[in-house]
């Protein structure tokens, strides 16, 4: 290997590396509800460069780029032996998608791949596309990742845009070894899937997305829950509505649960994503609500409105206007750090306390679904800052 193509690579790496070490250092001012790191944690230039480099001087003498990466988003997330671990959806310049674990000494900065993606075995028929992870540690002793298998619709053959998308099921003891179960059996197409960590009634509980199509929701109604008798064999014979859509409203168009909510003192804590259609296409938001401990599908608070939105060059990206998770971990001192993606291009985090968002959860209006409701309630701040002024 020539002097001047080793120099090469040691810049390359030296540039790699001042990406990996910078510091994310939080945004002055917010809402007072979660504090925004300024940095994306994870972008396609932070995988890493053996992935994407042949370092050959014979066989690629002007160090280009062999396979390229378009995006790192939509990560599950899991707190592993003190470190924060993501589960990141990368997407090659192909468009295919495959998962990777990235970690984190702290979880807002310093995120680091494992030397090798996850290799993901096969269901039966086999997948075009694996995306969104979620990650659940269940009290069964098994970590689980629920995420979404997209296959050509062949019942329109001519159509190359067609496609179905089932949930796919795997279980891991260390993140490394993955155990692929059969793929959820449903009535509706299920994109979005979340388990959620206990039993309930001595059974396996699921937050469910039904939807008549592959984008569209079309009769399904939000998110779903649906008890299972045998994960090993998972199929959905009962699914109710929990957190229903509601017209003129974030979550017009479509809903779905992000992670599987966090258990406190006052209740599950759920984070879900809104969908409703605007002039530029598809706009997603999240929001929060919460149900009760002794009853995940009752809900005893739903703030109204978004809780993050993409703001500044979040809204720039492969789809604009997007704010997406699937990932959160709540630590045992009650910090919460709250992962999505933007614009289904990079990741960030965001930082809470279960106290605050509990605050924010039980503290917040509702949505009175008008204009006039909404006004209403306005004005009985208003009038409330005005005696305690």
């Amino acid at each position: 290997m020539s002097t001047e193509y080793q120099a090469k690579i040691a810049a390359l790496r030296e540039r790699h590396e001042q990406l990996l070490r910078k510091p994310n250092v939080p945004e002055e001012f917010g809402n007072g509800i979660y504090t925004r790191y300024k940095n994306p944690i994870l972008t396609a230039e932070h995988t890493p460069l053996e992935w994407r480099y042949d370092f050959s001087e014979q066989d690629n003498p002007y160090l280009m780029q062999r396979i390229m990466m378009n995006a790192t988003l939509n990560s599950g997330a899991i707190k592993w032996q003190g470190r924060y671990l993501l589960v990141v959806r990368v997407e090659g310049a192909d468009r295919k998608s495959f998962f990777a674990v990235a970690e984190s000494p702290n979880g807002i900065d310093n995120f680091r791949f494992w030397e090798e993606p996850i290799t993901m075995p096969e269901d039966v028929i086999p997948a075009t596309n694996i995306y969104d992870m979620r990650l659940t540690a269940h009290e069964d002793g098994w970590i689980y990742g629920l995420f979404c298998v997209e296959r050509h619709d062949d019942s329109q053959p001519d159509d190359l845009s067609a496609a179905t998308a089932t949930c796919g099921i795997a279980r891991t003891k260390d993140l490394k070894n993955w155990h692929r179960l059969p793929d959820l059996k449903s009535k509706s197409q299920q994109r979005n899937v979340v388990l959620h960590p206990e039993f309930v009634n001595g059974k396996y509980a699921l937050y469910t997305r039904p939807q008549d199509g592959f984008i569209n929701a079309g009769s399904g109604g939000g998110i779903g829950w649906a008890l299972i008798d045998d994960i090993e064999h998972a199929e959905i014979k009962d699914e109710k509505i929990i957190n229903a859509r509601h017209y003129h409203t974030i979550m017009e168009v479509k809903n779905g649960e992000g992670p599987h909510p966090i258990k406190t003192n006052w209740g599950w804590l759920h984070l879900a994503h809104g969908v409703r259609g605007c002039a530029s296409g598809l706009r997603y938001v999240l929001y929060m609500y919460m149900t009760a401990l002794d009853d995940p599908t009752h809900v005893i608070a739903q703030p109204g409105g978004y809780f993050l939105v993409p703001q500044g060059d979040e809204y720039i990206g492969d789809v604009m206007n997007v704010a997406f998770t699937n990932g959160w971990i709540a630590d045992a001192d009650g910090k919460v750090f709250i992962y999505y993606a933007s614009s289904d291009t990079r990741m960030h985090v965001a930082v809470s306390t279960v106290d605050r968002l509990v605050d924010y959860c039980m503290n917040t209006p509702e949505d009175g679904f008008t204009t006039a409701t909404s006004v209403e309630t306005i004005k009985k701040l208003i009038e409330k800052n005005h005696k305690n002024g």
